[in-house]
């Protein structure tokens, strides 16, 4: 038989995670505050009292800028799929009977890989909820948004930069996608897939390749993964692509292979203030699901 603890774990408050959370999606205490409703100082408490509680600090602030300790990062995680499955379990039971439409906005690879496994499970918990997807790129979503077209947006956010109103739903290492036994990267300039500027892929691609002055040619571009993956399994083009998007039929390729970092990028959601209670059920649901996403591009629980 197991001995009884002498010290109880703590418990971490949801209204503190909320606004860590927070804080570092917005990089400040101020943009955080607005976010939860609370004063600066308010908020200051909290993250004082998150920090006592566990006993190391998981913010680093200096005069211009905050941003995570290692320990943050890995709290963050955690933050995130607490929070998200509070408001999945909440909304089984205030919200069961919802029904009406909701029209949700995606891009290409967020709606070709991830998107049908969680409208699949969304289908089983709001019958009455029907979801209509339109799939584009993110700037033209962000306009439908705006136009009133679209009740939720998912977006990648250029620069891992939200824009206001976006919240942060996932952040996903960037590397380079080679055929297996393929020679595209070592030709000389190399060719590559990707989209046109703007995309928030290719932008950390060129980067890197200007940085470390490698010649390269756009020998394929295209909109869609599946027209990237193409180029890439018949070994016509290497090609920036998000970690969990390599399967087993593509090689991660990088500096051993003379490539740069590429960094990453960040998959956002864009739900209106004032969205109704279908919008908020279909909102919570896709938070849940992404909070609990890893790097093999699988939700699990």
């Amino acid at each position: 038989m197991n001995a009884p603890l002498n010290h109880p774990v703590p418990l971490l408050e949801l209204d503190v995670l909320r606004t860590f959370v927070a804080i570092a999606d917005t990089g400040s205490f101020t943009a955080a505050a607005s976010t939860v409703f609370r004063t600066p100082s308010a908020v200051s408490m909290q993250i004082k009292k998150l920090e006592e509680t566990l006993g190391r600090p998981v913010l680093s602030r200096d005069a211009r800028s905050v941003t995570l300790t290692s320990d943050g990062a890995i709290l963050l995680g955690y933050a995130r799929r607490l929070l998200s499955l509070n408001r999945e379990a909440v909304s089984q039971f205030v919200s069961p009977d919802i029904s009406g439409v909701v029209r949700l906005g995606a891009p290409d690879d967020v709606g070709d890989r991830l998107l049908p496994g969680v409208l699949k499970r969304f289908a089983k918990t709001h019958p009455s909820i029907a979801v209509d997807v339109v799939i584009d790129q993110s700037s033209k979503l962000i306009k439908r948004m705006e136009e009133r077209r679209l009740d939720i947006t998912l977006m990648t956010c250029p620069k891992d930069i939200p824009p206001p109103g976006c919240e942060v739903l996932l952040t996903e290492q960037l590397v380079w996608a080679g055929a297996k036994g393929g020679c595209a990267h070592l030709c000389t300039p190399i060719p590559v897939s990707m989209w046109e500027e703007g995309c928030a892929w290719r932008d950390g691609a060129v980067e890197g390749l200007n940085a470390r002055g490698i010649e390269y040619r756009v020998a394929y571009m295209s909109a869609h993964t599946t027209g990237q993956r193409a180029a890439i399994q018949s070994d016509l083009a290497i090609a920036p692509l998000p970690k969990s998007f390599v399967g087993d039929d593509l090689v991660v390729l990088g500096e051993e292979d003379g490539l740069p970092p590429i960094g990453s990028y960040t998959l956002g959601m864009i739900v209106p203030p004032d969205a109704e209670a279908p919008v908020c059920a279909a909102a919570d649901h896709i938070r849940a699901a992404f909070a609990t996403f890893d790097e093999t591009g699988t939700f699990q629980g």
